[in-house]
């Protein structure tokens, strides 16, 4: 039986050929995903590593004994050059280097920023005391380290991006001032913002810290053990020193912790890279159980002589299932070579972008293993079912030209076990609509309702296809032809059906959520929002106070507000404050209040607050309460009004006179500004000017804060696409694997429609006609399957929180959907079709 196995699997190598290229994509989706992100997270963490080469211990100020939900109370001490000097000469420490860092930005030469603004950092070179020595950090590429104000130092990463060499003048951004300094050394260096596609500046040590910190304060120690001393014991002399909340950690503690962030970052990457891979496997599924289905159905005969000569219905069961076995095994191999390519790729171009570090392919045995029995696996259970329905042919099948067709009876048990599902499904997905915690039943019913319209495909198809029988008539004897095959077999139907209708249901449901979802983003993003422009840094750290007194010094700017940060403790939980002026932000926001307003916030004593705190503070208009600031000093306020949250305002509302006082260091997250002639390119332009035309300060108008929001979205969904269009190409493979088994299986009714007058021309469009509308039909299903469900995960997103969420339906991304619905029949049916009309007419009559 073995070998009639691998016999069989060779004589019907064409027919398994699109089975295996299923199997394949599916697999090689997996292993190029694991190959991908374990060579980009071992090529972070040896980059790491290489960072912390010259580090034993480091000394940095921490916020870890504060305890979670609790504001961070008063401001560590600072690392001072004296902690610098006792560090230096602690027992068994080989040198001691003060580090100070902070946000920087720099222009290219047309102006515009260079890098990704949270990564953008500048950073001291330390010389040592005397100024005179060389940082082992960062080796100069060319040029030389600087030494005084006016001079930086440029990662080679940068200056290539920029235009940049030793000698040009660089404009940049500390916070918000523009500098203009010059480029005296180009650096090499494995820091890890440079690596995440940022870029480094570095400054002598006396600029860096009046530009991060203040004179002789450092943000972190790193100490050099000596030969012979272990991290740990060089620890234990560090906490000696330490300021007050400051904590040593040592290198291979600080590598473990950037280690654990990359793989926490890696796996999520992983997670959502292997759910589409999971879709085009389970895609695939359906194609391999509908191509062993129909190699059993045409070997009936061989079978059940089989049966006849002795052969048990296990040992055929059995002989089905190794020839599923090898055809997943090869096409397992195959797939994880593909995605060592793929992998390879992948990796080249983000490399080419600059922003992951350099590293050797990691190919992990765990990927060969997961890769082989992902293929072996979904393939044996695939043919599972196939391989029970050949081991019930009976042995007197061998006498007949062919085996039994499928009865009514067994159609009305499919039909009913589809519609017992399909209502499980609906019956899971309509209440969870409703549930706070419904993503897990929604998920379930989604899942059942999926596999039941793919039962009842054989139903639904009959009557959709029937509706295309006046359309098909108008092909004279090759429409009416297509008609009649494509009912004759409602299973067959179905399954060439299935794979792309679950394609197309995915594509849609996402497509109708990230409609809704975009527009309420849109909507929260600028809804609320009365002022003309906003202004804030790109990287989103912290603007300097002067930028809203420059824009408020502008005749054409009428009204402005800064937005601040602050944390306070409230009853012993931690609460976020935003700051704003309490004069002007009515005229710059317009939120929705439920109850109260604006009214009396800039004399300092109340608040507006959102409906979620003021639930859960069981709070109204009138309450009074307590609360205590970061610095230990303790006001009083009361409730002014309650309003539903947006992108602008989240959470407590207080005046930046009650605030300001009580921050260690104040800025600004955001300025709002109205400008008397309202938004516009001229205006904006002037604003750019007022700033210094900084790269690293945004102005934006509401719709640049609406673009910037759909934009996101947008990304994120042509992402989706680009990784369910997998599915769909395993989707079409099956539908071109289902029509050339079901031409071959129709030889002799081709060889006799020739015989009596029917030209190629029309066979091939009896084929192409046929594919088409099973096509349109599975457009259809699919579309509409996935607009229901998008409506459903639509109402579970507004019941979440997300309010503004409307149903929208993209008429016209459906109609693509569905024209390329058909494109696929068409492009699918061509090899069949051509195949068909190829038919040696008298050799296709003789076949049994």
């Amino acid at each position: 039986m073995l070998r009639t196995a691998l016999r069989n699997v060779f004589a019907h190598k064409a027919r398994l050929l699109m089975t295996v290229l299923a199997v394949l994509l599916g697999v090689a989706f997996v292993s190029g995903t694991l190959v991908f992100t374990s060579t980009v997270s071992e090529a972070f963490q040896k980059s790491s590593q290489k960072g912390y080469a010259d580090v034993d211990v480091s000394i940095h100020q921490s916020y870890s004994d504060t305890p979670e939900g609790s504001p961070p109370g008063p401001a560590p001490a600072p690392i001072t050059q004296r902690t610098l000097d006792r560090a230096t000469q602690l027992p068994g420490a080989k040198s001691a280097i003060g580090i100070v860092s902070g946000p920087a930005a720099v222009s290219d030469q047309d102006g515009k920023l260079i890098g990704d603004g949270f990564s953008n950092v500048g950073a001291n070179y330390y010389a040592g005391e005397d100024g005179k020595g060389s940082d082992p950090r960062y080796p100069m590429k060319a040029g030389k380290a600087p030494r005084a104000p006016g001079q930086i130092a440029l990662d080679s990463g940068t200056a290539e991006r920029g235009g940049y060499k030793v000698g040009d003048t660089v404009r940049m951004s500390i916070e918000g001032p523009v500098h203009e300094e010059k480029v005296t050394g180009v650096f090499t260096t494995d820091n890890g913002s440079v690596a995440a596609g940022g870029s480094l500046i570095l400054f002598d040590t006396d600029t860096a810290q009046k530009l991060f910190a203040k004179p002789g304060e450092y943000t972190e120690i790193h100490i050099a053990a000596e030969q012979g001393v272990s991290e740990e014991a060089l620890k234990q002399q560090a906490e000696k020193i330490l300021p007050e909340r400051a904590e040593a950690i040592t290198s291979e503690e600080l590598a473990e912790d950037e280690a654990k962030a990359i793989t926490s970052g890696m796996d999520s990457m992983k997670i959502s890279l292997l759910a589409f891979a999971g879709i085009a496997l389970f895609v695939g599924a359906f194609i391999i159980a509908n191509t062993f289905t129909m190699l059993v159905a045409q070997r009936t005969k061989e079978l059940a002589l089989l049966r006849a000569v002795g052969a048990s219905r296990s040992q055929v069961t059995c002989s089905v299932l190794v020839e599923a076995f090898a055809v997943g095994a090869v096409a397992g191999l195959a797939g994880l070579a593909a995605g060592i390519g793929i992998g390879a790729g992948l990796r080249s171009l983000v490399g080419t972008m600059g922003s992951v570090p350099s590293g050797p392919l990691v190919i992990e045995g765990s990927t060969v293993v997961a890769s082989l029995a992902m293929g072996i696996i979904v393939t044996v259970l695939a043919a599972w079912l196939p391989a029970l329905r050949a081991s019930r042919i009976p042995p007197v099948a061998a006498m007949d030209n062919v085996h039994a067709a499928a009865s009514p009876r067994s159609l009305v048990v499919r039909n009913t076990i589809g519609a017992l599902l399909t209502g499980a499904g609906a019956a899971l997905v309509l209440p969870a609509t409703s549930m706070e915690d419904g993503m897990a039943p929604m998920g379930l019913g989604a899942v059942l309702l999926l596999i039941g319209v793919f039962v009842l495909t054989p139903l639904l198809s009959r009557h959709m296809i029937a509706a295309a029988a006046p359309v098909l008539r108008l092909f004279h004897v090759s429409g009416e032809l297509a008609h009649q095959n494509a009912v004759r077999n409602p299973r067959r139907t179905a399954a060439t059906a299935s794979a792309l209708m679950i394609g197309l249901t995915l594509i849609t449901g996402l497509t109708v959520i990230a409609g809704g979802v975009q527009q309420a983003v849109e909507k929260l993003a600028a809804g609320s929002l009365k002022a003309d422009y906003t202004v804030s840094m790109a990287g989103h750290t912290e603007l300097p106070p002067q930028v809203e007194k420059k824009l408020s010094a502008m005749d054409e700017v009428t009204t402005t507000s800064p937005l601040r940060n602050a944390t306070a403790d409230i009853g012993g939980v931690a609460a976020s404050l935003t700051g704003v002026n309490g004069a002007t932000i009515g005229k710059l926001t317009a939120p929705d209040f439920q109850q109260g307003g604006w009214a009396g916030l800039s004399d300092g004593k109340k608040i507006v607050v959102d409906t979620e705190t003021a639930k859960s503070q069981g709070w109204k208009v009138g309450s009074s309460f307590e609360m205590t600031y970061g610095d230990g000093e303790k006001g009083r306020f009361s409730v002014g009004g309650v309003y539903e949250r947006d992108a602008t305002l989240d959470g407590i509302v207080v005046d930046n006179s009650a605030i300001s006082s009580h921050m260690s260091k104040v800025a600004d997250m955001q300025v709002l500004a109205k400008t008397e002639s309202g938004a516009g390119a001229e205006v904006k332009d002037a604003l750019n000017k007022q700033l210094g035309d900084n790269p690293a300060i945004l102005v934006q108008d509401k719709e640049d804060v609406a673009e910037d929001a759909s934009q996101t979205i947008d990304v994120l969904l042509n992402m989706v696409y680009g990784l369910l269009a997998m599915a769909v190409v395993v989707a079409v493979l099956g539908v071109i694997n289902t029509l050339a088994m079901s031409v071959f299986d129709r030889g002799q009714e081709i060889g006799m429609l020739r015989a009596i007058g029917l030209d190629r021309r029309a066979v091939k469009r009896m084929v192409r006609l046929e594919s088409l509308v099973i096509s349109l039909n599975s457009g259809v299903l699919g579309i509409g399957l996935g607009v229901f469900l998008g409506w459903a995960a639509g109402e579970l997103i507004t019941g979440l929180g997300l309010d503004t969420y409307t149903l929208v339906v993209p008429w016209g991304r459906l109609g693509i959907f569905l024209a390329l619905a058909a494109l696929v029949g068409v492009l699918a049916a061509s090899w069949p079709a051509h195949r068909a009309a190829r038919l040696d007419m008298l050799a296709a009559i003789k076949k049994e």
